[in-house]
C-alpha cells in the first residue's frame, strides 16, 4: 500500500492510496469515520464522481472512493479474448480485496453506472461483505441488453459502438478524446453543467490515455459477453442484502426500462424512485443523494 501526500480541495481530509490486488493496482481516497462505505464511479469517469458528497458523507461513515481497474490512475490490465480482465467479477474481487486491505470486512456500497454494475457483481460474488447496496441510474446489464428497443439504442448508441471489436472504437475515441468525452458526456438533459471545472479537468486527464481508452472499452466487451455468462450462471439466485435503486427522471432509465420491477428479478428485497434529474445524479443533484444514502444506510 503506497500512500500520496496531495493536497485537494476536492476531497478535503481525504488520504489517497495506491492498493496492490491480486490482479492490478487500485488508485483511491478515504476518509471520515464510522461504518465503511465503498463508492464505484461509472464511465467515463473516475471516483472523482463523488467529490461532491463524499465530505458530507465522511462525517458519519468511514468513506473509500475508488477507481476501477482501467479507469483514472488505477492500473490497466492486460487483456484477454474472452474479456475476463475486464469482467465485473474481476473488478469486484478487486474491490473486496481493497476492503479487506483497509480493514473493512463488511462495508455499506453504493455505485454509478459501470459502477453500479460492479457493486451488483460484488454483492452477489461476495455477499457476506456487502451489508446494503444503493444503484445509480442502471438497471441489470444482462435485462437491458435483453429489452433493448429503438429507442434505447439511439440513446445509448456507446453500448453498441464500444463493443465492436478492437482497435475500431479505441482509434475512433483515440482521435479526439476530448471531444468525445464532451459529448458523450453532455449529451443528457443537463449537458455539462453537473461537472464542475475540477473535476471535468480530471475526467479529461484520465481519458486522454490510450491505455483507458482501451480498458473502457472492454469493459462495455466483457459486459455483452462474458458478464451475462456469469449472470446467466446465477440461476435464480438473488440479492441477499438491501437494495436501494435510484435513476433520473429526466433519463433513459425512467423512459426505456421499469427499473424496480427488473431489479426485482435480481434481489429480493428492492425499493428506490426516481430523483429530479438527468444520469450524472451524483453531480447535478449532490444533496438529494447524500439524503438519500445518509437514509439508507443509517
Amino acid at each position: 500500500m503506497i500512500e500520496h501526500v496531495v493536497t485537494d480541495r476536492l476531497f478535503p481530509g481525504f488520504r489517497m492510496l495506491d492498493v496492490a490486488t491480486s490482479g492490478t493496482t487500485i488508485r483511491l481516497r478515504t476518509g471520515g469515520s464510522g461504518p465503511a462505505l465503498l463508492l464505484l464511479h461509472g464511465y467515463p469517469q473516475t471516483h472523482v464522481l463523488w467529490h461532491k458528497i463524499a465530505p458530507r458523507l465522511a462525517e458519519r461513515f468511514t468513506v473509500v472512493v475508488a477507481d476501477l481497474r482501467g479507469y483514472g490512475d488505477s492500473g490497466k490490465p492486460a487483456t484477454t479474448a474472452d474479456h475476463a480482465s475486464y469482467s465485473k467479477r474481476a473488478m469486484a474481487l478487486d474491490m473486496a480485496e481493497v476492503m479487506t486491505a483497509l480493514g473493512h470486512e463488511r462495508f455499506f456500497l453504493a455505485g454509478h453506472d459501470r459502477g453500479g454494475r460492479v457493486a451488483h457483481r460484488l454483492a452477489v460474488d461476495h455477499a457476506d461483505r456487502v451489508a446494503k447496496l444503493a444503484v445509480l441510474d442502471i438497471a441489470p446489464t444482462r435485462e437491458m441488453y435483453a429489452g433493448t428497443t429503438d429507442a434505447f439504442a439511439r440513446a445509448y448508441w456507446h453500448w453498441f459502438f464500444l463493443i465492436t471489436p478492437a482497435p475500431f472504437p479505441e482509434r475512433m475515441i483515440g482521435a479526439d478524446p476530448d471531444a468525445y468525452w464532451l459529448k458523450k458526456c453532455g449529451s443528457g438533459s443537463a449537458g455539462l453543467s453537473p461537472f464542475s471545472p475540477e473535476a471535468l479537468a480530471e475526467y479529461l486527464r484520465c481519458f486522454r490515455d490510450p491505455a483507458v481508452i482501451h480498458a473502457s472499452c472492454e469493459d462495455y466487451r466483457a459486459a455483452a459477453a462474458i458478464d451475462i455468462a456469469h449472470d446467466d450462471a446465477d440461476g435464480d439466485r438473488k440479492l441477499e442484502c438491501p437494495l436501494r435503486v435510484l435513476w433520473g427522471q429526466k433519463g433513459v432509465i425512467e423512459s426505456c426500462f421499469d427499473a424496480l420491477a427488473l431489479w426485482r428479478r435480481r434481489a429480493a428485497d428492492v425499493s428506490g424512485r426516481a430523483l429530479h434529474g438527468g444520469h450524472y445524479l451524483a453531480e447535478e443533484l449532490p444533496d438529494a443523494v447524500a439524503d438519500e444514502f445518509e437514509a439508507f444506510f443509517t
